[in-house]
């Protein structure tokens, strides 16, 4: 773990071993940290607030860029380390390494661009001022799927508004966001600023801490609903971004060749286990067979295998609990009536037989009701709706109890504005792969949760506004 700057184990002296999902290998053995790490890391960070929120913004705006860079000159091995935890290929972990970098920077570049607003008074002798100031120590819980991404998602608006923070990453995945952490402390990111936690048994105290006045987590829903319940004994500020099923709407009108590659991408990247992936597909039934047989080579392109391995253009599933439900997803489909188009079952062959492994699978005639439909599909696995109209298309789409991202593809400027105004989703793509920008904030709504990430709005989240009233200055 990393507590003021410097690595430290657990206080039980407890490890626990991190396994590459491709092979099964031992990658690291980790401390097993629990409340008291936690309580260590959240004094740390107290003690590193009297100094980091008071510094000057363009000092730490410029801390942050030497910190970014230094990041960035570690890409590679960081990359590497990441796909050994995680299982995701080389290109994948490159780009998220890239990623943290980058959202370093992009928030350093508002460290210094702090706005509040002067507010005129009933009296002229007095004036109005709302001023933004640090909250103070911030928590920040990130899964296993793109710990890089959503670490720096949530930290980096944090210590740029002011803010020292106590991270936790997944058990599972938290050798390459230790690294991403020591490439900021190197670069020279002051010691106690961010600090890291590792271990099962670091969330829960890291949302009860009293020193850590709020909390950003990324998770599933039912993960979501117990931090917010333990989170409201201490009245913390919460941003929970959760699950998601995003729907994608295709109409006769729509581009099929790019649409078929933007829904490749939105699927199958880090092999379907995103939650702004695409989901659900709903084809007008104009195209609904040209897109089955577009969408099926699409899908072919994606061969799984280690993710160390330039040719493999899928990694495995992170664990074997993950593909167990995906692959009862698909059987209760199939039960229900649904019929493979493409793909399905596991990989045969050598290296195949000690990872997580899942071929992609493209099912079509996926009924109501079935668990592909009504519940999060966490993995390589799409399932496509014939719809009549763009009506219908909206109706299923809305058809869900999460809200996060959601896509269209089409030639016509009417439809495309009908999904934005009625697609419930926080996120709308318009003939565009899933893709979450810095400029534009991203969060859901409905169970997907609330908050925002990226943005100025998420710089914001990590500020408390103050007002104050001046009279009487001589």
């Amino acid at each position: 773990m990393i507590i003021e700057g410097q690595h430290v184990e657990a206080a039980t002296g407890e490890t626990y071993e991190v396994r590459n999902p491709a092979t099964g290998e031992v990658v690291e053995k980790v401390p097993a940290g629990g409340p008291e790490d936690v309580d260590r890391a959240a004094k740390a960070a107290a003690k590193a607030q009297l100094s980091w929120g008071k510094l000057a913004p363009a000092e730490r705006a410029k801390i942050l860029h030497l910190a970014a860079a230094h990041a960035h000159s570690k890409v590679d091995e960081i990359a590497r380390l990441l796909t050994r935890e995680q299982g995701k290929t080389l290109l994948e972990s490159k780009i998220e390494a890239e990623r943290f970098a980058d959202n370093i920077a992009w928030f350093a570049d508002l460290a210094d661009k702090v706005h509040g607003e002067h507010v005129n008074l009933a009296s002229t002798k007095l004036t109005g001022l709302v001023v933004r100031r640090p909250i103070g120590v911030t928590g920040a819980i990130v899964p296993w799927n793109f710990p890089l991404t959503l670490a720096a998602n949530k930290v980096a608006p944090s210590i740029a508004a002011g803010n020292c923070v106590v991270l936790k990453p997944s058990s599972t995945t938290p050798l390459s966001t230790l690294a991403c952490i020591q490439a900021l402390i190197d670069g020279g990111l002051p010691e106690g600023v961010v600090n890291v936690v590792v271990g099962k048994d670091t969330g829960d105290a890291i949302v009860v801490h009293p020193l850590i006045r709020k909390v950003g987590l990324t998770g599933s829903t039912p993960t979501g609903k117990q931090v917010m319940a333990r989170a409201a004994e201490r009245l913390k500020k919460l941003t929970l971004e959760l699950g998601g099923s995003d729907p994608c709407i295709v109409l006769d009108d729509a581009d099929l060749d790019a649409a078929a590659v933007g829904v490749r991408v939105g699927r199958f990247f880090n092999c379907g286990q995103a939650c702004l992936a695409t989901k659900r597909i709903f084809v007008q039934e104009g195209v609904f067979d040209a897109f089955l047989e577009k969408i099926s080579a699409q899908a072919g392109k994606m061969k799984p295998g280690n993710g160390l391995d330039p040719a493999s253009r899928m990694g495995p599933m992170h664990t074997s609990t993950q593909r167990d439900e995906v692959e009862a997803q698909v059987k209760d489909a199939l039960e229900k009536g649904a019929r493979i188009v493409y793909g399905g079952g596991r990989p045969e062959g050598e290296g195949f037989d000690a990872g997580h492994f899942l071929n992609p699978v493209v099912l079509a005639d996926v009924p109501p009701g079935s668990r592909m439909l009504t519940e999060e599909v966490f993995g390589p696995a799409l399932p496509v709706v014939k719809v009549a109209d763009l009506d219908e298309a909206i109706r299923l789409a809305n058809d869900s109890p999460y809200g996060l991202g959601s896509s269209i593809w089409t030639g016509s400027m009417a439809s495309a504005f009908r999904a934005i105004n009625e697609i419930e989703a926080g996120y709308t793509w318009v003939n565009s792969v899933q893709i979450a920008y810095d400029e534009l904030p991203f969060g859901g709504t409905k169970l997907s949760g609330f908050g925002k990430e990226h943005g100025v709005e998420a710089f914001h989240e990590y500020t408390e506004m103050k007002s104050v009233v001046i009279g009487g200055l001589g």
